[in-house]
């Protein structure tokens, strides 16, 4: 009986790792998100608990500059946010989500529900995002919250597109900044479009 035991113990201990489910928290396995052209996506993590990040989103040490870390808070006013309140403002019907690398990063896989406005756009399309034209430029009293987000920790193009933004009217207080990027987001292997 013993030996058994011992059998049977081993056998659950070599259980494959994709058996142990993979939720967002342990409440939520997945959440669904309005899309801009239309319909949902699903979001939610690799159900595979051997998934590794490969390529260039593993990689750790990039040349600095350009590639240099960025600090926590990349503007006074602006609210850095993790995932949990990423994914709460997908789900926002007032909220927008942008993804402020250039076109190619965003064609190559994104957040689901997140627009794309390259950095260097972010001041000329605030009327995206709830500002109206004026002579001066934009009037943002009815800015939106919007999360802004580009490759990871150590990406300068959503910081600089947060600073373009407010310089040009934007409410920094409006603004979130969701650091980790997609470095971290395809680390925690959370959906992304194809």
């Amino acid at each position: 009986m013993r030996t058994v035991v011992c059998v049977l113990a081993g056998l659950a201990l070599a259980a494959p790792a994709w058996a142990d489910p993979v939720g967002i928290t342990k409440d939520m396995m997945q959440a669904q998100v309005p899309l801009p052209e239309g319909g949902t996506a699903t979001v939610s993590r690799i159900q595979d608990n051997d998934n590794k990040v490969e390529g260039v989103w593993a990689q750790t040490s990039r040349a600095c500059p350009p590639f240099c870390i960025q600090p926590i808070t990349p503007a006074d006013g602006v609210t850095t946010i993790g995932e949990l309140e990423l994914i709460a403002m997908l789900q926002d019907p007032g909220a927008v989500v942008v993804d402020g690398r250039v076109r190619p990063d965003f064609e190559g896989g994104s957040i689901p529900g997140a627009i794309s406005i390259p950095y260097t756009e972010a001041a000329d399309r605030l009327g995206e995002l709830g500002c109206e034209p004026d002579f001066e430029g934009f009037d943002c009293a009815n800015a939106k919250p919007v999360a802004l987000f580009c490759n990871g920790p150590w990406c300068g193009q959503s910081p600089a597109a947060a600073r373009r933004m407010i310089e040009a009217g934007y409410p920094a207080d409006k603004i979130h900044y969701y650091r980790g990027g997609m470095q971290v987001w395809r680390m925690l292997g959370l959906t992304v479009t194809e």
